[in-house]
C-alpha cells in the first residue's frame, strides 16, 4: 500500500477533479483557497506525465482558477511547482499550487516567485 499522502487523499477533500487530475485545498494554506492540483497518479514530477496527462492537469489548473475568481475575493495568482527537492518539494507527488493573491495582503508583492532567493528577488533595485 502507498504511503504517499497525496496517493491517499479521502474523496471530502476533493474540491474538483478531472479524469487525469484533482484539485484539494492546500492543507497549509499561504492564502484562503490555496490549491494544490496533482495528477492521480503517482509520479514525482509534472515532466513524468505525457503531453495529455500535463494537459489534462493543466486544463484542471485553469478551471480551479476560474472557480476561485468566482467564489472568493481574489484578484491575482501565483502558480507554481516545486519540481525535486532542491527547489523545494517536500511531498514526492508532483503538483501545481495555486494561490490566490488579494490586493494588499504583503506590503510590497513584486518579484512574486523571485522570493524564493531573497538576495535575487528585488531586482529593481540593483542599479
Amino acid at each position: 500500500m502507498s504511503t504517499c499522502p497525496f496517493c491517499l487523499i479521502e474523496p471530502a477533500r476533493v474540491v474538483a477533479s478531472s479524469e487525469t487530475a484533482i484539485a484539494i485545498r492546500d492543507a497549509y494554506p499561504i492564502t484562503e483557497g490555496h490549491t494544490l492540483v496533482l495528477p492521480r497518479i503517482h509520479v514525482k514530477s509534472i515532466f513524468e506525465l505525457s503531453a495529455l496527462e500535463q494537459g489534462g492537469l493543466w486544463a484542471l489548473v485553469a478551471e480551479v482558477r476560474q472557480s476561485l475568481l468566482r467564489e472568493m475575493s481574489v484578484e491575482d495568482f501565483n502558480i507554481g511547482v516545486n519540481d525535486g527537492p532542491a527547489a523545494g518539494q517536500t511531498v514526492e507527488h508532483a503538483h501545481v499550487h495555486l494561490i490566490p493573491r488579494r490586493k494588499g495582503d504583503v506590503p510590497d508583492p513584486r518579484g512574486g516567485v523571485r522570493h524564493i532567493i531573497p538576495l535575487k528577488a528585488r531586482y529593481w533595485e540593483k542599479g
